[in-house]
């Protein structure tokens, strides 16, 4: 173990946990100092992989700078001490983050549609496996870290992330909230708002209820996310879409839910990279429908991605659908693993195979949480091994709260 301050790094089972507390500078500072060299490695991947020129990166930064709160550019400098570099590397890298081709799936589901009525969460966090350091040769993801964050004026939280980063696109907190957000591209967007990055962590860090967790998620938007949001208390999931002027909030009964060619199911809700409201998706692409004959036609005519991930989210869904019912805390991350390698769809397997190179499916980490006991089973990707394909750990928030750290 190694510590800082308040806060300490440990291993256990192969992964790191990094333990972060106090003021958001202070969680900045134990964040950069224990895992220094990762932070330089993999800021230094984002950067030197962006498609966005360094300079464009801090113009960028500068734009969107005065709608993030102070406490994050707080937690930013603290960062940029702690790991020995400057603060503009920092926020460039951080924008270049926002530029990525992220991926990712999210589905919640409770009530009659688990085994034992509990709410479970469960998240892919997906970007290409490619994003390599030129220095030390190491590629981002094997810099992963499980941080476990108890802000001096905020809720615990625990997420699966990687080392320079706040979180992984999602966690739970201490209050029984649980999110995880896709990327859904949009041509509705701006710079002059909140980066999802941030409005992440707000709902983490200050989020107690939904109603909280919708002020942080659809104020001052900019560019075109999508979130599964639960709520372990009621219990209760939402799928919630945003680009820079509209928004939809819904649960499985919203009628949205059930716009043809997507359905609904029962005491569930999931999303990937694409939007479901006909308003938002509207801002994405020309037509509604990405199935059939016609979605798979546009892949060669028209250079267009969204059958593709049609094609998983089908497949997830109709996976989910067989098990409904009898989900438990072990058999969502069961089948969230074996869907995602399209073990239950043989062209799914194909297009995972054929876009090498590119986040469709290459989960960084996938994990299931029970917000209401504070479990998590989280599985990492290596170096040449997609998440989906390595070992599983078992995690307890309330437990990692109460760990003491090294004298």
């Amino acid at each position: 173990m190694h510590a800082v301050g308040g806060g300490w790094l440990e291993e256990r089972d192969g992964i790191k946990i990094l333990h972060l507390t106090g003021s958001h500078y202070e969680m900045g500072y134990q964040h950069g100092m224990l895992l220094k060299n990762e932070t330089q490695q993999n800021l230094r991947a984002y950067l030197y992989n962006s498609p966005v020129p360094y300079e464009d990166l801090l113009d960028m930064w500068n734009e969107t700078k005065p709608y993030i709160p102070d406490e994050y550019i707080q937690e930013m400098q603290g960062l940029a001490d702690g790991a020995g570099i400057s603060m503009e590397e920092v926020a460039a890298a951080y924008m270049a983050v926002l530029r990525g081709a992220m991926g990712c799936f999210g589905v919640a589901a409770w009530g009659p549609a688990t085994e034992d009525g509990r709410l479970y969460h469960a998240r892919s966090f997906d970007l290409p496996m490619d994003i390599q350091d030129p220095v030390s040769g190491k590629y981002v993801h094997e810099n992963s870290v499980l941080i476990v964050r108890n802000p001096e004026n905020g809720y615990a939280s625990l997420s699966p992330s990687v080392a320079g980063s706040m979180h992984g696109g999602g966690g739970i907190n201490e209050q029984g909230m649980a999110l995880g957000t896709q990327t859904c591209w949009s041509n509705d967007q701006t710079l002059r708002g909140t980066p999802v990055l941030f409005r992440v962590q707000m709902v983490l860090d200050h989020a107690a209820t939904a109603e909280e967790a919708f002020t942080f998620l659809l104020s001052n938007s900019t560019l075109g996310w999508n979130f599964i949001l639960s709520d372990a208390k009621v219990p209760v999931g939402y799928a919630v879409e945003v680009t820079a002027n509209h928004s939809y909030v819904g649960t499985f009964d919203n009628l949205v839910e059930s716009t043809h060619p997507f359905w609904s199911l029962d005491h569930m809700v999931r999303r990937t990279n694409f939007f479901i409201d006909p308003a938002t998706a509207a801002t994405q692409r020309p037509y509604y429908d990405p199935s059939g004959i016609r979605g798979f036609v546009r892949i060669f005519t028209e250079n267009d991605i969204f059958f593709v991930v049609w094609r998983s989210y089908k497949a997830m869904s109709e996976l989910f659908e067989q098990h409904w019912g009898t989900l438990t805390f072990n058999s969502t991350m069961a089948l969230m693993r074996k869907g995602y390698r399209g073990d239950t769809d043989f062209l799914l397997k194909m297009l995972i195979i054929l876009t090498e190179g590119t986040s469709f499916n290459r989960a960084w980490n996938m994990w299931v949480a029970c917000p209401e006991t504070g479990d998590m089973v989280v599985s990492f990707a290596e170096r040449n091994t997609i998440a989906f394909d390595t070992p599983c750990h078992y995690v307890n928030l309330y437990q990692l709260l109460h760990e003491e750290p090294p004298p």
